[in-house]
């Protein structure tokens, strides 16, 4: 009795949520992508995009918005939003610049891919 219980338990969490991948997924151009209030100045953050995919959107500087994939180039891992100015890759430690994408430390040999962003009111929308 108590296997079964197990077993029901466990069916019922189902399979495991796919890991997100960077970019834009399956959005298109002028597709929103997220309120401009919602990009904290100075930082930014990673936002779901459809296709089980994210974008990170900064604004390293008060009304200017950039979007970058967040896949990093060194294997691909999802790095951080900025924090103190910088854009970080959680697993080995490349940094980037949030204002460019530019890689500032290594092992990444290459900058992060800006995605084109436009201001729509108070949207940001793929450019």
């Amino acid at each position: 009795m108590l296997l079964c219980g197990l077993a029901a338990a466990l069916s019922a969490c189902g399979e495991p949520a796919p890991r997100k991948t960077g970019g834009v997924g399956t959005a298109r151009p002028g597709d929103r992508v997220v309120a401009v209030s919602a990009v904290p100045s100075g930082s930014g953050l990673l936002v779901d995009m459809p296709g089980n995919a994210q974008l990170l959107v900064v604004q390293p500087r008060s009304g200017e918005f950039r979007a970058f994939n967040p896949a990093c180039p060194h294997v691909g891992s999802l790095v951080n939003p900025p924090a103190a100015g910088v854009i970080t890759c959680p697993l080995h430690g490349s940094t980037f610049d949030p204002s460019s994408g530019a890689v500032r430390e290594a092992p990444a040999t290459s900058g992060l891919t800006e995605v084109a962003l436009v201001r729509s009111g108070d949207d940001l929308v793929l450019g």
